[in-house]
């Protein structure tokens, strides 16, 4: 075993397999993978997370997981070693947006859920990557798993969060900001914005990737993350 023990929150409609080569990857170290769809507030995932979580380790969120991520930190900022923020923003959502989301939840309180994997689709992977059966096989997989009730919380949570950006300047560990120049959900301005504010930070955007970078291009994000976590 190397290094310190390593947490992965995953995002929206997204379970573990969000980070499956980089599990097999760091397969020495200790992983837990957060709980993000029992919960319907970012603070109670938050908590849920540190009540299991070793009483070190490194965080790593990917877009709802970066939310969740700047809780714990807000929560327990002693308890983490390193930070990596993928494809994620700090700002809370818009009014435009929670009404999208609301728009979305209802679709799946009306057992109309299946639906909802088509319509994240194009917005979870760069435009190249949008004819990819492997990785569309993924997202529906995931989000089968979820599940509409899930959803339906996470939604809730993701809608409900604060802004975080008055909170970074506190981040005193050692911290990867991570997106991709083709991130059509959270636009990568978003990772620099978050970037300019933690100070000391590691600026990442890998070319022809979109929002799911750790299916996309798993062999950057995997080495991107083993040369910060080393």
């Amino acid at each position: 075993m190397t290094g310190s023990p390593l947490v992965f929150v995953p995002g929206l409609l997204c379970t573990e397999s969000l980070y499956a080569p980089q599990i097999t990857a760091f397969s020495d170290r200790p992983i837990l993978v957060a709980d993000n769809r029992s919960d319907d507030t970012i603070g109670a995932i938050a908590a849920r997370l540190l009540d299991v979580a070793p009483e070190r380790f490194s965080l790593i969120g990917l877009s709802m997981g970066g939310y969740i991520a700047f809780e714990v930190l807000r929560r327990a900022p002693e308890r983490v070693d390193r930070l990596a923020l993928l494809n994620t923003s700090a700002q809370a959502d818009t009014e435009d947006r929670r009404e999208q989301r609301r728009v979305l939840a209802k679709l799946a309180q009306k057992k109309r859920f299946h639906k909802i994997p088509d319509l994240f689709f194009p917005g979870f992977v760069h435009e190249k990557n949008e004819t990819s059966a492997h990785l569309r096989s993924i997202v529906h997989e995931m989000a089968t798993e979820t599940g509409a009730e899930a959803f339906i919380r996470q939604q809730n949570a993701n809608a409900a969060r604060i802004d975080s950006r008055p909170s970074l300047a506190q981040i005193n560990c050692p911290t990867l900001v991570l997106s991709g120049d083709g991130d059509r959900l959270i636009a990568p301005d978003l990772s620099v914005d978050i970037h300019q504010l933690v100070a000391g930070s590691e600026l990442v955007i890998l070319e022809e990737c979109g929002h799911l970078s750790t299916l996309e291009q798993p062999e950057e994000v995997t080495g991107k993350l083993r040369a910060f976590l080393a």
